[in-house]
C-alpha cells in the first residue's frame, strides 16, 4: 500500500508572491528616494529637502507599493 505524501498548500500562489515582492521593492525604492537633502553645515539651510523627488515622487511610490501589497494579499486564487 502506497502512502500518500501530504500536500503542502501554500497560502499564496506564485503570482501573489511576485506581486508582494514587487510591492516591497517599490515601497523600499520610495523610502530610498526620500533619503538625503540635508546640509552638512547646521548654519546653512538646504532647499534640496523640497525638491520634486522627495516631496512628491517618493511618497507616491511608497503609497503605490503599499497598494500593490494590499492587492496581492486580497487577490483571489484562480
Amino acid at each position: 500500500m502506497k502512502q500518500k505524501k501530504p500536500e503542502t498548500d501554500f497560502l499564496f500562489d506564485r503570482t501573489k508572491y511576485k506581486l508582494l515582492i514587487a510591492g516591497l521593492v517599490v515601497t523600499a525604492l520610495g523610502f530610498i528616494l526620500m533619503i538625503g537633502g540635508g546640509s552638512n553645515d547646521p548654519n546653512e539651510f538646504s532647499y534640496d529637502l523640497f525638491n520634486f523627488r522627495r516631496l512628491t515622487l517618493a511618497p507616491f511610490l511608497v503609497l503605490l507599493g503599499y497598494a500593490i501589497q494590499i492587492y496581492s494579499i486580497l487577490k483571489k486564487k484562480k
